[in-house]
């Protein structure tokens, strides 16, 4: 693992675990065969329940809970909740195997017309994230702008991209300090439309249709990835 592997790794874990109340609840999650509910939570940890729900939210963005959507009463009448079950992701640094799954995947798009190849990984890359959008917020509906770019930009910190949002001029962009592509994105630059499909999918299925666009690119020797929305 290089520097920026490693940054990346230690980055995405912080995100998820930095908060010592956030590692408790993680724990009281696994804990809990059958998962646990904002509410069970905020009864747990004397939280407010958007606080527990933030601190719940914000695990299963990163992969380290699973959610599924319970409805209320025989009928299904009333607003369904949300229980949150640890997943079965292994807490370690990215593994050799991942680095030769995106080498393959560079090699796939670069025997592909440069056009053909972005959109080819942008669609793969929405789908992803609307999968992701999914898992976070099923049954429910859209957040807020400002709320969806900070679950992606959490997303992707997750995913090794130790990403933010943060204002540009007119527009809001997400900023990924990182890149989980490495080498390949520098010499197969059109992987780099694989985040931009996820700031796409992920949005759209949290907020609303975007037209996401890279205004920066560290394959192209910017210091950052910046994707404006």
């Amino acid at each position: 693992m290089d520097d920026a592997e490693f940054s990346a790794a230690v980055a995405a874990v912080t995100s998820a675990f930095g908060d010592p109340t956030r590692r408790d609840i993680f724990l009281y999650a696994r804990e809990n065969a059958i998962g646990v509910t904002a509410a069970e939570v905020a009864e747990r940890f004397e939280l407010h329940a958007n606080v527990a729900r933030h601190h719940l939210d914000k695990l299963a963005a990163g992969g380290y809970l699973n959610v599924h959507v319970e409805r209320a009463g025989s009928a299904g009448a009333g607003r369904p909740s949300k229980r949150y079950k640890a997943s079965e992701k292994v807490l370690e640094f990215p593994s050799r195997r991942d680095d030769l799954l995106i080498t393959l995947l560079g090699r796939t798009l670069a025997l592909l017309p440069e056009r053909e190849a972005a959109a080819m990984a942008e669609e793969v890359g929405e789908e992803y994230g609307r999968n992701l959008a999914r898992q976070m917020s099923p049954g429910e509906g859209h957040r807020s702008f400002q709320a969806a770019l900070h679950a992606v930009a959490e997303a992707l910190t997750a995913h090794g991209f130790a990403a933010h949002a943060e204002a540009r001029g007119s527009s809001i962009a997400i900023v990924a300090e990182q890149c989980p592509f490495g080498a390949t994105a520098t010499q197969h630059p059109v992987i780099c439309a694989v985040d931009r499909g996820i700031v796409k999918g992920m949005l759209g299925g949290l907020y609303g249709d975007t037209a996401p666009a890279t205004t920066a690119s560290r394959a192209q020797g910017d210091a950052t990835c910046v994707t404006a929305v």
